[in-house]
């Protein structure tokens, strides 16, 4: 039996493309700062934009090529080994370590054309959906009478369509059970531009929902962290559009999502702002710029390119859990902490500019003491508020 499959092969190739990039960027930060040091310049300015000379920028220039050429090398090998092996399917931990490196570097792989770039894809039962003919996978589990109640679930940051399934629990499976609905989840880039994975989520609807067998009486998308942000995108896009399924759009669940974004990212990129008044911190600037968009987009929640305010969907009811680290109720951890990624005013949709408040009623918010970010996805007072929230007429 093989001890690799394609995918895993495909992956380890990845790997070895983002080690010999990551080396190569290095060693000109390195490069950077040993110029600037050899210049001695003040405190405060710019640091050098020329390269070292002489024997040490012999030694520089060595390193890179060297590199770049083992990993030419390295990579051909691999390709052609990828043919000489079976399909499979990745494992968990694989999966785990593609979404966690797409979150932080997805633009980048998309750009370089890294294997290890995740394309976006529904999935049912961990297989991907055909979009144009979605109930050939669905006929193959017995599924088809469950199709006119359409869940899709939409996960966060770094994160798969896997990680749904948290200490035992999924919330998909158990709406599926309970209240009927056929749950679809999304697996993506999180590391691309919101806006630009809302666009796509939106058409992707568009071509599922229009190849649909069964008569579809309702659609509900439910979003965690940065996928309550890719859902709200998609919804614009949809409307900018004229596309038709957010016809069949009645609930939006918003789970521990930064609508105003996530004190974080705000902190990252106020560290890039101190890092750039030193020419001796400034080339540091490159490797904690390297984040992905997906990330930045988080400092302030955007969720369109270019328009700043995007209302919540018109028709659509919309629902907000948060959750809060501490046991009880304080300002401090409501206000700073939250569930240690997004604080409550957040994830609630609130802010002193009433331009940007959204609209969710008070009786459609929820907050959950002693849990955290990623317990929202598994807590069973969390999913007994999204069992009531979706039972509501």
């Amino acid at each position: 039996m093989p001890i690799l499959n394609r995918s895993q092969l495909s992956d380890l190739r990845g790997g070895m493309r983002m080690a010999v990039d990551a080396t190569d960027a290095v060693a000109e930060v390195v490069e950077k700062m040993h110029r600037t040091i050899q210049l001695r310049p003040g405190p405060m300015g710019v640091s050098a934009t020329d390269r070292a000379s002489g024997i040490a920028g012999l030694v520089y220039r060595c390193v890179r090529g060297g590199t770049r050429l083992a990993g030419r090398a390295v990579d051909a090998g691999l390709r052609g080994a990828t043919v000489l092996l079976p399909d499979g399917e990745s494992s968990p931990a694989l999966d785990a370590y593609r979404s966690a490196a797409n979150g932080v570097y997805g633009d980048y792989l998309l750009r370089t054309e890294n294997p290890l770039a995740i394309d976006m894809s529904l999935r049912h039962h961990g297989r991907r959906v055909d979009i144009h003919d979605p109930s050939s996978l669905l006929e193959r589990h017995g599924e088809t009478s469950s199709g006119n109640k359409l869940l899709v679930l939409v996960h966060g940051l770094c994160m798969n369509d896997r990680q749904w399934h948290r200490d035992g629990h999924d919330h998909g499976a158990g709406l599926a059970a309970e209240l009927g609905y056929l749950p679809l989840y999304l697996r993506y880039n999180s590391g691309l531009h919101i806006a630009s994975n809302g666009r796509l989520l939106a058409e992707m609807l568009e071509t599922l929902i229009g190849n649909w067998a069964t008569p579809l009486d309702e659609a509900v998308i439910m979003g965690h962290s940065m996928g309550g942000l890719v859902a709200r995108s998609a919804c614009h896009h949809a409307r900018q559009a004229g596309l038709e399924w957010p016809k069949y759009l009645r609930k939006l669940v918003f789970l521990g999502t930064p609508h105003h974004g996530a004190p974080l990212e705000r902190g990252g990129h106020g560290l890039d702002l101190a890092m750039n008044l030193s020419p001796y911190s400034m080339p540091l600037t490159r490797l904690s710029k390297a984040r992905s968009a997906g990330i930045t987009d988080l400092r302030h929640g955007a969720v369109s390119e270019g328009k700043d305010i995007v209302p919540l969907p018109a028709g659509v009811k919309c629902y907000a859990a948060a959750a809060v680290r501490a046991a009880k109720r304080s300002l401090l951890s409501e206000r700073l902490i939250g569930d240690g990624l997004v604080t409550i005013d957040s994830a609630l949709g609130r802010h002193s500019d009433k331009a940007r408040m959204l609209p969710i009623p008070a009786d459609r918010q929820w907050v959950g003491y002693g849990m955290g970010h990623r317990e929202l996805l598994s807590h069973p007072e969390v999913y007994r508020q999204i069992s009531t929230w979706l039972q509501e007429p």
